[in-house]
C-alpha cells in the first residue's frame, strides 16, 4: 500500500473545511516542530504499546518479551495493539486523529514527518541524550529540530555481493569506484548462465533507489525547499544507469522481490537491500552455504576517496500524547537502549541495535556481517530528504516513473527528470 498522503488522511478522515482548521492548527508550528503538549493523565502508570512486528510470526515472540519484561519490572499495565505493516500508518493514523490511540508507536523511520504533521507526539529529547544513541541513529528520530521518536533499529539500504560469483568472473576485489563497479559488472555478464550481474530495480516500484545513485554523481536531490531532481548530476546518473540496462548489465522488470530471488538462486552477483536481506534471501536459497558468500560493500564512489551513498533504514518508537505518556516515554528509553535488551533482541531478530554500547556487546560485534555493514554501509547513510514531505511517496513515484521511462527508451533522461521536478513540486506539502 502506498504510503498516505495529507490529502488522503483529510479523506479518509472524513474532516471537512471545519476538519481542516482543526488539523491545521495542530500541525508543526512555525519554528518546525511537531511535538504536542502534554494532556491527559501522561503519569499514569497503564498506557499503550502499537507495533507491526507484533503481529509478524519472526518478530513477535521476541518484541512481546521486551513488553512482558518492562511491565513486570515497572509494575506498569501495557495494552497491546498491532496492525499488519502494509495497513499499518493508516491505521494508526485513523487512531491518533480519532483520540483512539496514545502512548508508545513503533514507526518505519520513514513515516515520521506524517505522525509529526498529526501534532500529537512527544519531544523525546530527554530521554534521547540519556540513551547512548549513535549520531546516525538519533537522526533517524529527528524531525523539525525535535527528537520524536528513539531510535530502535537503524541500518540501511545498500549493496550486497556474491563472492563466489565475483570470484568465478575474475573478480578480485570489490569495486570501490563506478569505474571498477562497471569493469566488474561486465566480467560477470561473461560468465553467462542467466547470471544478471547486478540484480538493480527496474521497476517502477523500487526504482527509488535510482536516488542514492543521483546522490552519488553529485545531486543533492533537494536543496532547501528546491527539488534539484533534472539538474545535471542526477541526469549523469540515469544516463549511467540507462548506459547498463542497454548493455545488459542490469535486467528489465526487477524489484526487490525479483532481486532477492535471482540472488538467493545464485544467479545475480549485485543487489540493493536492506541489512535484513541475510535473513531473507538464506530462506529463500537451495544454498545452505550462501550466508558466508554475502558480502555488504559501500556503494562504489564516482571518484575515489568519496563518501558512499546509502539509504537509511529503520524502525523508531514514538510518544502519542495521552494517558501514560510518562511511561510510555520511558518503556521507549528501556526498548531501544538498556543494552542487554537490544543485544538479547538482535540475536533473536538481528536487527541491529541503536546504542554504542548496543553496537559493542559481544552478541552484536560477534557478528561479522552486522559489524561490518554498519560499519562500510550504515556510518554514512542519509535519510531520504523527501521523507519531509507527507506527499514523499508520490514524489518518489514521480521520479520513478520518469526514470523507467528512460529505461525503456521513451524519454532522454534530461527531459524525463525535468518532468519529474515538476510533478514533485506539486506535492511538496
Amino acid at each position: 500500500m502506498p504510503p498516505m498522503n495529507r490529502r488522503d488522511a483529510l479523506r479518509l478522515l472524513g474532516l471537512s473545511t471545519l476538519g481542516v482548521t482543526a488539523l491545521s492548527a495542530c500541525a508543526p508550528d512555525a519554528t518546525g516542530g511537531g511535538a504536542a503538549r502534554s494532556s491527559g493523565d501522561a503519569a499514569a502508570k497503564t498506557f499503550g504499546f502499537t507495533s507491526w512486528s507484533l503481529n509478524e510470526e519472526a518478530q513477535k515472540a521476541a518484541v512481546q518479551a521486551i513488553v512482558d519484561a518492562y511491565a513486570s519490572a515497572g509494575k506498569v499495565t501495557i495494552n497491546t495493539a498491532s496492525f499488519p505493516y502494509n495497513e499499518y500508518l493508516n491505521q494508526v493514523t485513523l487512531k491518533i486523529r480519532g483520540g483512539q490511540l496514545s502512548g508508545a508507536v513503533q514507526l518505519d523511520v520513514a513515516w515520521l514527518a506524517a505522525m509529526a504533521s498529526l501534532g500529537k507526539l512527544r519531544d523525546l529529547s530527554p530521554q534521547a541524550t540519556q540513551g547512548g544513541y549513535t549520531e546516525v541513529a538519533l537522526s533517524s528520530g529527528q524531525y523539525g529540530g525535535k527528537q520524536l521518536g528513539l531510535p530502535w533499529t537503524t541500518g540501511s539500504i545498500g549493496l550486497i555481493a556474491n563472492t563466489e560469483i565475483l570470484q568465478k568472473a575474475g573478480v578480485s576485489e570489490l569495486p570501490a569506484t563506478t569505474e571498477e563497479f562497471e569493469a566488474a559488472l561486465t566480467k560477470v555478464a561473461k560468465l553467462g548462465d542467466g547470471i544478471v550481474p547486478y540484480a538493480a530495480a527496474t521497476k517502477a516500484a523500487q526504482l527509488k533507489d535510482i536516488l542514492p545513485w543521483m546522490k552519488t554523481f553529485g545531486s543533492p536531490l533537494l536543496d532547501g525547499d528546491q527539488i534539484t531532481v533534472g539538474d545535471d548530476a542526477s541526469v549523469a546518473a540515469v544516463e549511467w544507469y540507462k548506459q547498463l540496462y542497454d548493455a545488459k548489465l542490469i535486467a528489465p522488470d526487477v524489484d526487490r522481490f525479483d532481486a532477492r530471488a535471482l540472488f538467493a538462486q545464485g544467479k545475480a552477483a549485485f543487489y540493493d537491500d536492506a541489512i535484513i536481506a541475510r535473513g531473507v534471501v538464506a530462506g529463500q536459497s537451495p544454498d545452505k552455504s550462501l550466508t558466508e558468500k554475502m558480502k555488504p560493500l559501500p556503494r562504489p564512489v564516482l571518484d575515489a576517496g568519496g563518501t558512499p551513498q546509502a539509504l537509511l533504514w529503520g524502525h523508531v518508537i514514538v510518544v502519542v500524547e495521552g494517558e501514560g505518556a510518562e511511561a510510555a516515554a520511558d518503556f521507549a528509553k528501556f526498548a531501544t537502549s538498556d543494552t542487554a535488551t537490544v543485544a538479547g533482541f538482535f540475536e533473536k531478530v538481528k536487527l541491529p541495535p541503536t546504542t554504542t554500547a548496543g553496537l559493542a556487546d559481544p552478541k552484536v560485534a560477534g557478528d561479522a556481517f552486522t559489524a561490518e555493514w554498519t560499519e562500510k554501509i550504515t556510518k554514512t547513510a542519509t535519510p531520504n530528504p523527501f521523507w519531509r514531505y507527507a506527499g514523499y511517496g508520490q514524489i518518489e513515484t514521480a521520479i520513478a516513473e520518469q526514470v523507467q521511462a528512460v529505461l525503456v527508451g521513451q524519454a532522454s533522461a534530461k527531459d524525463a527528470l525535468a518532468k519529474a521536478a515538476e510533478t514533485a513540486k506539486g506535492l511538496q506539502k
